[in-house]
C-alpha cells in the first residue's frame, strides 16, 4: 500500500508516519524538506533509464557508450531502491528559504531517530557502489537505523554485521 503525499509523490504506507514525524519535526526547527521523489513504478524506472540513454546519444555518444554513462546517473530497472516504495530523495522545499544544504545536514544529524539513513554517504563509493547523495534516505526502521548512524556503516556494512 502506498501513501500519496500533497506534491503526487507516492510512498509505502508502512514509513509514512515516521516520514511525517520527521518532517513536523524539521518544520518546527524552521527546516522546510520536501520527498521530490520517492516510490516508482518498473516501467518508470526503465523511461528514466531510457531518457538518459537518449540524452547521451543526442550529444553524440555511440548506442554501447550511451547505455554506459546511463548506467552513472540511472539505477539500472529491478535494482532502484526507489522500486520499493522505503527510498526516498529529500531535498529543500523550493518555496521556502531553506536551503538544501540545510535539510542535508538535518537530516545526517537526525533521520536516524526516526528509522532513515543516509543511504550512500561520502566516502563509502566504494563499498555501495553508488557515488555520494546527500539527499537519498531509506527507510531501515528506528533500531537499525541508530546502530547504523551510530556505527557510521553503511546498509551492506550493517548487513555483515547480522549475518
Amino acid at each position: 500500500e502506498f501513501t500519496t503525499l500533497s506534491n503526487g509523490v507516492q510512498v509505502d504506507s508502512r514509513i509514512y508516519p515516521d516520514l511525517q514525524r520527521m518532517f513536523d519535526d524539521m518544520r518546527a526547527q524552521g527546516i522546510y524538506p520536501v520527498v521530490g521523489e520517492g516510490y516508482r513504478t518498473h516501467e518508470q524506472q526503465e523511461k528514466m533509464m531510457q531518457d538518459k540513454i537518449d540524452a547521451f546519444r543526442s550529444e553524440g555518444y555511440s548506442k554501447k557508450e550511451a547505455k554506459r554513462l546511463a548506467k552513472d546517473w540511472v539505477a539500472v530497472p529491478g535494482t532502484s531502491e526507489h522500486e520499493l516504495g522505503i527510498a526516498l530523495d529529500i531535498n529543500a522545499a523550493t518555496d521556502s528559504s531553506t536551503t538544501h544544504e540545510e535539510v542535508y545536514q538535518w537530516l545526517y544529524d537526525n533521520a536516524y531517530l526516526y528509522g532513515f539513513i543516509l543511504r550512500y554517504p561520502e566516502g563509502k563509493e566504494d563499498i555501495t557502489g553508488i557515488d555520494y547523495e546527500p539527499w537519498h534516505y531509506r527507510y531501515v526502521g528506528e533500531e537499525a537505523a541508530k546502530e547504523i548512524y551510530e556505527g557510521g556503516l553503511t546498509l551492506e556494512e550493517y548487513k555483515n554485521t547480522i549475518q
